[in-house]
């Protein structure tokens, strides 16, 4: 069984490590306990890893947030990923920090990346694994906030909520959204 996790955040070092980029930080995380690398590829960094006899293709948009959909599309017919096997990791204001949410579809919330996706493909039927980043932020400062990096209260914990949401997407593609969200979603 082949799945596709797409990653979200925007390319450049001005990005690294933001709040907006939890997507590409927890799929860095994920190859480099596998040891392999990701690939420059077309419109997304791309990287394969295997885990109890399935692949996982993972992919981090090289789009920008905004057009995320393009490379999604693109690899979703590419690798012929049907959409009940693609899960999408994005960072979500509006869920506390730390908290940890698998939904097998949803409303984009306001995320730009969710929301091209979601028009690019036609529908919300995408199962998506959203990373609480919280919302301290006064009204109005949403974009300099997803595009600033985690609080120093908020880095010691960052670890251990990476290492889950990578349990997290394998459970997705072993155990099932159903019974990986009874797991996880706290």
């Amino acid at each position: 069984m082949n799945y596709l996790i797409a990653g979200l955040g925007n390319i450049g070092p001005e990005y690294a490590d933001t709040r907006h980029n939890i997507g590409f930080m927890v799929l860095d995380e994920l190859v480099k306990q596998e040891n392999v690398k990701f690939y420059h590829m077309r419109l997304a960094y791309y990287a394969e890893v295997k885990h109890k006899g399935r692949t996982l293709f993972l992919i981090k948009p090289t789009t920008y947030m905004n057009l995320s959909g393009k490379a999604v599309n693109h690899w979703m017919k590419e690798l012929k990923i049907p959409v009940e096997n693609v899960l999408i990791v994005a960072d979500e204001i509006a869920l506390p920090f730390g908290t940890l949410r698998l939904k097998p579809k949803g409303s984009v919330a306001g995320h730009n990346g969710l929301k091209h996706i979601e028009a690019t493909l036609g529908h919300n039927n995408y199962a998506r694994l959203r990373f609480g980043v919280g919302d301290n932020f006064p009204k109005g400062q949403q974009v300099n906030y997803v595009l600033d990096g985690f609080d120093k209260e908020e880095l010691p914990e960052l670890p251990a909520l990476i290492h889950r949401s990578i349990e997290m997407i394998k459970g997705f593609a072993t155990i099932g959204t159903e019974l990986t969200m009874t797991k996880y979603n706290k």
